[in-house]
């Protein structure tokens, strides 16, 4: 088996800056406060003993949430900055893309921003007149090339500010957070784009927020959280952890959303209580499994109640599952017990939230179940076809109960 061979090596690499916590206005100033022992500064460590490979024909993917040291990574990488311990090692030319339109400049034309921003990314006239055509027609602003950059719309900017990036001919591709530019019909052109590069063999590192894109076209990718490695390998993996980290962040910021359920039980007699919801699942699972869990509550008075639940979809707000029990009713008053199951075979890539209530014959509800405690279910497999996704993405409401209860 031939051995791999890095395109990006990334080894031990640490980053700090130093933020002042004083104005010193003097050099006298300065010289006091050192001999006192105080810095007039503090740093932030932003990168940790990062440590990862890329290998040449990898599309590679970077994640983590804001402020992890996802953009200073990048910086790195570039050789904008230089790493305080550690060091990167790049096999070929690399073109970075961090921002859109950096070092265009409004008083040249198109064609003159593109030979500028050609020779900042350190290619020769000669290699910029071969890439030129390619670059424009791309854009598809072969008629607005000559015209100042400042008469451009923005999108017309964005355009051709991506244009220059991806058909520059390098051999590694750094892109940071460019899958949404443009209008509807560009970004299904840059989607082509994607899949004819990830099927060429050429070296692409993608830093983005989009999970889907992760797994669409990514073959390795590293989870970057506080600084550190967290996850790095298998991008459905890396991208499922992403996702299950930020849904354990939407648990802690429900409370809003149960006031008005609160209000409604307040305003009737309280005639259950001590609702507890209890996964008995794996919070992490595939559509092939199903979802179990216990509810456990008590009924105060002699009373038929019944169990009312719903799979909300976190990122759209909608149902993607919901049960009305009536026909699985409970009777008397004391401490009731419940154990369901549900299929969710229907279902894949989408982040749930389990909300359930109790309620009486008449609908009304006695309990809900607290949003601090409420469950979050990632649910995802990696063996799923495009083609098979728009069953889910083209669902519009709800979808009916197919689970089993049993009482005790």
């Amino acid at each position: 088996m031939t051995e791999k061979q890095i395109a990006v090596k990334v080894d031990h690499v640490s980053k700090f800056f130093r933020l002042p916590t004083e104005a010193t206005n003097s050099l006298r100033t300065a010289m006091v406060n050192r001999f006192k022992g105080i810095k007039g500064y503090k740093e932030q460590h932003v990168l940790k003993d990062i440590s990862f490979d890329v290998y040449k024909g990898d599309f590679f993917g970077i994640v983590g949430r804001n402020g992890s040291g996802k953009s200073t990574l990048l910086k790195i990488i570039s050789q904008i900055y230089v790493p305080e311990q550690g060091a990167v090692t790049i096999d070929g030319k690399l073109v970075s893309f961090i921002e859109l339109g950096v070092g265009f400049n409004p008083e040249l034309t198109g064609r003159e921003n593109v030979y500028m921003n050609g020779a900042m990314l350190g290619f020769t006239t000669e290699e910029i007149d071969g890439m030129y055509d390619d670059i424009v027609e791309f854009a598809e602003l072969e008629e607005f090339m000559n015209q100042k950059l400042k008469n451009y719309s923005s999108g017309m900017q964005v355009r051709l500010a991506f244009s220059v990036a991806i058909k520059a001919q390098g051999d590694v591709l750094i892109l940071d957070e460019v899958l949404a530019v443009g209008d509807e019909a560009f970004q299904r052109k840059c989607n082509d784009y994607f899949m004819e590069r990830k099927e060429s063999g050429k070296t692409t590192i993608l830093v983005t927020h989009d999970m889907g894109a992760v797994k669409k076209y990514c073959n390795r990718a590293v989870l970057i959280e506080n600084g550190y490695v967290k996850a790095y390998g298998e991008p459905f993996n890396v991208a499922n952890q992403y996702s299950f980290d930020n849904t354990e962040q939407v648990s802690d910021s429900k409370e809003e959303v149960q006031e008005s359920s609160e209000e409604e039980v307040k305003e009737a007699v309280i005639y259950a209580e001590n609702l507890n919801v209890e996964l008995l699942s794996p919070n992490r699972t595939t559509p092939k499994e199903k979802i179990r869990f216990r509810l456990t509550y008590d009924v105060l008075e002699d009373i038929k109640t019944y169990v009312a639940l719903s799979l909300t979809d976190i990122d759209r707000n909608i149902w993607v599952y919901n049960d009305n029990s009536m026909d699985y009713p409970s009777q008397g008053k004391g401490r009731k017990e419940v154990v369901y199951e549900c299929d969710i075979a229907h279902l894949n890539d989408i982040k749930l939230k389990l909300e359930v209530t109790v309620r009486d014959e008449a609908g009304q509800m006695l309990a809900f179940s607290d949003a601090a405690k409420t469950p979050i279910i990632l649910v995802s497999r990696d063996d799923i076809a495009a083609s098979d996704k728009s069953a889910l993405d083209s669902a519009s409401g709800l979808y009916q109960r197919n689970g089993s209860w049993e009482f005790s």
